[in-house]
């Protein structure tokens, strides 16, 4: 009995470690791949078998030639290089405003009376409808830009914290003031630890609203971003272009928000969730 007992502990650690060792990514992308690869291979086959032309949505051989094209010269490198710069600006900026509001709403009772229900309203007002104040205030350069997009990260990053810090249970705070811990220590020991988990969740939600936004943003007269080569293939009637900055916007945000997953992934080991194990 005493063999069992020691031993189990450590079996089930072991268990426990085993799906964040992250050895499995490869499987991981290769069954990520599956869906996008078998609907390109099927569209390829559609368009060489005559079913469809290929004008307006151009078959993946097309779209890959163009991407190519966009490379070779540097075009491609060079505004996405700009769309990414926009978005890891304006991120930071509503990110930083939407973590200190939100956490002072949901940790100070009458701040949360004072703004919450403005920042509610100003929430479901649509991203285009600011397109011409900021215009007004700030022009069609870079700063009406980004601070487009820092509306668009504010609001989700601004509701999860607040959210996430009005659902910490009561009873874990209760052992805070047991234990005579003050606030700074509360915030530290017992808040920031219960809310991270929301708090990763609201980033990579405003990350992507961020994303989104970016194009609305890039639409204000902009000469250089992936935005306006949706808007110059467009005006020029060529869709492979369209297609491709298209493609461009998705791995882009994919790979922003990876990396951003994958930064917080070691603060969140402690998590013993099902999603983990599956």
């Amino acid at each position: 009995m005493t063999l069992v007992a020691d031993t189990a502990p450590h079996d089930t650690a072991n268990l426990a470690d085993a799906p964040r060792s992250g050895v499995g990514w490869p499987r991981r992308l290769a069954i990520a791949l599956v869906l996008p690869v078998v609907v390109a291979l099927a569209w390829e086959a559609a368009v060489a078998a005559g079913l469809s032309s290929g004008r307006l949505l151009p078959p993946p051989s097309r779209i890959w030639a163009e991407l190519v094209s966009l490379s070779a010269d540097g075009a491609l490198a060079h505004h996405a290089g700009i769309t990414l710069w926009r978005v890891a600006t304006g991120f930071l900026a509503g990110a930083a405003a939407g973590t200190v509001l939100g956490a002072t709403a949901g940790y100070w009772r009458l701040a949360r009376e004072a703004v919450d229900p403005t920042l509610q309203a100003l929430r479901s007002i649509p991203s285009i409808a600011w397109v011409p104040l900021f215009i007004l205030w700030f022009g069609i350069f870079e700063a009406s830009k980004v601070t487009l997009i820092a509306v668009g990260v504010f609001f989700p990053v601004y509701l999860g914290v607040s959210s996430a810090l009005l659902t910490v249970d009561r009873k874990i705070v209760e052992v805070g003031r047991i234990h005579r811990l003050t606030p700074l220590q509360t915030i530290v020991r017992i808040l920031l630890p219960s809310t991270l988990p929301a708090f990763v969740t609201a980033l990579r939600t405003g990350l992507g609203l961020g994303w989104m936004f970016v194009v609305a943003a890039e639409f204000m007269g902009a000469s250089a971003g992936l935005g306006y080569l949706l808007i110059d293939g467009q005006q020029l009637g060529k869709p492979t272009q369209i297609v491709a900055a298209i493609i461009a916007f998705a791995v882009l945000g994919k790979a922003t928000d990876a990396l951003l997953a994958a930064a917080f992934t070691p603060l969140l080991r402690w998590q013993d969730t099902h999603g983990q194990g599956a």
